[in-house]
């Protein structure tokens, strides 16, 4: 009898410890919030929830691994977005009031939208200055002082100030704003090789930028930073050189900014490309009175070429003081973007699958120190404009580009390009202050990379440029399986309970 019973408790011990490891074991698989996941696939989704996964104690497995390390963390990242422009707020104009409030939202509401964050602004006319002849702030010749500035042409109804607040309506962003040019008189002329800002204007330019960053904050705008010229020191726009730039820039611009009281953040100017940055800023900020006054470098995309990618790791290496942001880019051109486009050659495009080369070219600025994102055009009409023609600018005809959004100004019908998916899957999830973290594994098929933001929470973006495909992502001795549907954007989010 006695024998019997000391069996039963023995068993029942047993099972009692076998029973509280199972539960042990269980709460440990699905402690603490779960990993949410959102996918854009060539099958349909749009940005979509997916179930909810949860990571599990490690284990052997067959599948492919990525690895998650938050500790090693990289660049601060600044923001996501696109570019205001007189052709976009003219696309917005030809629809109906409630349409263009929702295309607005769209773009920039961080709940229900892209919820961009950073976002380019041109300062006078550029070639999608589109609602009138070209301009500047002020063409009355020898007017040193500034007395006939105006920024009335941005106030009007297709304006960049009524483009901008129409946005601030839905979400927070900064601004930076560069010129293609300034006022003609400031230029020995504009035949070739002549478009150099005269020396005894330099401090005239100075204030025509402390103007019209006035001018904004009188709007209830706050334009946060000022790039002197856009691709200059090249044929097509301002000649201006690099170094002249950081001469005006330490002997006049930073001393008029902090004069007139303001806060505006100096850039040195936008390369045509990522190389071209690597090739010009650094020997400009060798002058260290140059370099404490420059906030960003900022470059282009226009070097087609994954070979590129890495210019600015290298130019990170050379100065990694200073931020690097890409701030334009998109399809443009006859001779350049028709090699890597392998749709119709007509623009904005309206494929899904377009939006793959993207989110790829994202993946790999983030991963070579860019900290802000900046698309080109974010609204454009079905023939990829409107656009303005100005030979002696730099400005073609059939100058026709690719959008984030497309309205079609006839039929009134809005498509959101495969860019504005894979962009809105880096801009609505990763927010300002966030940071790079470390990377590992994978397969050749999947391009990632990882962010931690402010509130703690881990971002994983993943890139499917194949067919389906399965990986482990491995965190903190801890995994969960994800499944990546065949050309595809996958994001995944989780808590991590710790805040930077």
């Amino acid at each position: 009898m006695y024998r019997k019973f000391k069996r039963k408790i023995i068993i029942i011990t047993k099972f009692t410890f076998i029973l509280i490891a199972l539960i042990a074991n269980n709460q440990c698989t699905e402690k603490g919030d779960p990993v949410t996941v959102y996918a854009s696939s060539q099958d349909g989704d749009r940005l979509n929830r997916q179930p909810d996964l949860h990571f599990t104690n490690s284990a052997v497995s067959p599948i492919p691994e990525i690895i998650i390390n938050e500790d090693t963390i990289f660049q601060r990242i600044d923001g996501f977005g696109a570019t205001f422009n007189e052709a976009g707020m003219i696309c917005l104009n030809a629809l109906s009031a409630e349409a263009r409030e929702k295309l607005l939202e769209s773009l920039f509401s961080p709940v229900s939208g892209a919820g961009f964050t950073l976002m380019k602004s041109p300062m006078g006319a550029c070639d999608f200055a589109s609602a009138g002849p070209w301009y500047t702030y002020n063409e009355t010749p020898g007017d040193t002082a500034m007395n006939h500035f105006s920024i009335a042409r941005d106030l009007a109804p297709d304006g960049l100030v009524t483009y901008i607040k129409g946005a601030m309506k839905y979400g927070k962003f900064e601004i930076e704003t560069c010129a293609d040019f300034v006022s003609d008189w400031m230029y020995f002329g504009l035949g070739k090789d002549q478009k150099h800002i005269r020396p005894e204007y330099y401090g005239a330019l100075s204030k025509y930028y402390s103007k019209y960053i006035q001018a904004y904050a009188q709007q209830g705008i706050n334009v946060n930073y000022l790039n002197l010229f856009n691709e200059a020191d090249n044929p097509h726009y301002s000649n201006v050189l690099y170094k002249d730039m950081g001469v005006i820039i330490k002997n006049h611009l930073a001393s008029r900014l902090k004069s007139d009281g303001l806060t505006t953040k100096i850039q040195l100017g936008e390369t045509c490309t990522r190389e071209e940055g690597l090739r010009k800023f650094p020997s400009v900020v060798a002058d260290t009175m140059v370099k404490k006054q420059i906030s960003t470098f900022t470059v282009h995309g226009y070097d087609f070429d994954d070979s590129k990618f890495s210019s600015t790791t290298r130019l990170h290496n050379l100065v990694p003081e200073i931020p690097i942001w890409m701030t334009e880019v998109c399809y443009a051109g006859k001779s350049l973007c028709p090699k890597i486009y392998p749709f119709e050659r007509k623009w904005p495009v309206t494929h899904f699958e377009d939006g793959e080369l993207w989110g790829n070219m994202i993946v790999n600025d983030m991963k070579n120190w860019v900290s802000g994102w900046i698309y080109w055009n974010m609204i454009l009409d079905q023939n990829g404009g409107p656009w303005l023609v100005a030979v002696d600018r730099g400005d073609p005809e059939d100058n026709f580009q690719h959008s984030v959004v497309m309205v079609n100004r006839n039929t009134k019908k809005v498509t959101y390009t495969g860019l504005y998916y894979y962009l809105t899957h880096f801009s609505k999830f990763i927010r300002p202050g966030a940071h790079r973290i470390n990377t590992s594994g994978g397969t050749d098929k999947l391009n990632f990379v990882g962010f931690k933001n402010p509130d703690g929470t881990v971002i994983l973006n993943i890139i499917n440029n194949g067919n389906k495909e399965e990986c482990n992502i491995s965190w903190k001795k801890r995994m969960v399986a994800v499944k990546f549907k065949a050309h595809s954007i996958t994001t995944l989010k989780w808590n991590t309970d710790e805040k930077q």
